[in-house]
């Protein structure tokens, strides 16, 4: 903004009276503009330019600032926003014939933070995502409140969370060890587990993509299960494992157990499965049989 000088001011010499109210001027101080002499009252009533900010006539004893066709008395030439005078200072023209001074203008136009609300001005450390921009200290976990800053986090809607406290909040959590679940895992009858959890119950080999078989609240990977588990066919000797061999059905006659292939009598091997037969010396006939011994 520069001084005004679309008028002078001076003190009377001669004998003029003042344009508009025909006082006599000499000896007094008097106001000349475009060829017209007045008094000072006269010029503030008439001819005077209206400070754009306090809307009062800018007198002849007032020191005037103008810029772009707008006039300023100098002591209200002052930031809108910190109220520093701007004579001499660098300053913005913004809606409604503010003036700014240069540090109000960048913080109004910088970014804010969307934790404090506040601007986010050049050289302070900052987070964005999602068009979203926060100071690094307020870039904050929504569960435990500990700043997140520039690690890493999960968000969820309009929330944040840190690696951890996500953990607890959402992460499956294993149905054996009761942990979270970060990453991989497995899942067996809608329950989720690790995968170095989900184990044979005898030799502790993982059974993730392997054939196995439960039993109650433990898991046997095949071997394990015919081996300790299975029940030994009394015919011949070998586990009888429903889904992993020829037979998956099983005779049970005296607290012994047969593959239903195996269940046949000990004389003509017809298979007696579902058939009337005879115990005799502790071996299993066909009914005609015993006739023939």
């Amino acid at each position: 903004a520069g001084p005004g000088s679309s008028y002078t001011v001076g003190t009377m010499s001669e004998r003029f009276d003042c344009h508009y109210c025909r006082d006599p001027l000499h000896g007094k101080k008097y106001v000349q503009k475009e060829g017209r002499h007045c008094c000072t009252k006269c010029f503030e009533k008439f001819c005077a330019n209206t400070c754009t900010e306090c809307k009062k006539p800018i007198g002849a004893d007032s020191k005037e600032l103008h810029f772009k066709n707008r006039y300023w008395h100098d002591n209200c030439f002052r930031c809108f926003k910190c109220y520093t005078s701007l004579v001499n200072e660098p300053f913005m023209l913004r809606e409604n014939n503010k003036v700014w001074c240069s540090n109000c203008t960048a913080a109004e136009d910088a970014p804010r933070c969307k934790g404090c609300f506040k601007p986010i001005i050049a050289g302070d450390q900052n987070v964005e995502y999602k068009k979203m921009v926060w100071h690094k200290d307020c870039f904050t976990c929504s569960q435990c409140r500990q700043v997140i800053g520039s690690g890493s986090f999960f968000p969820k809607g309009d929330e944040f969370y840190c690696v951890s406290c996500h953990e607890h909040k959402f992460a499956k959590t294993c149905a054996k060890c009761k942990n979270p679940i970060t990453s991989g895992g497995l899942t067996y009858q809608e329950k989720p587990w690790h995968s170095e959890c989900f184990i044979c119950s005898n030799c502790k080999k993982p059974l993730g993509g392997k054939r196995f078989t439960a039993v109650e609240d433990d898991f046997y990977c095949v071997e394990c299960y015919k081996e300790c588990v299975a029940k030994k066919c009394a015919g011949c000797k070998n586990p009888i494992t429903a889904g992993f061999g020829r037979g998956t059905s099983v005779v049970n006659y005296e607290d012994e157990s047969w593959h239903d292939y195996c269940f046949k009598c000990t004389k003509c091997a017809r298979g007696l499965a579902n058939k009337r037969f005879v115990c005799h010396n502790g071996k299993i006939y066909c009914a005609e049989c015993p006739k023939r011994l």
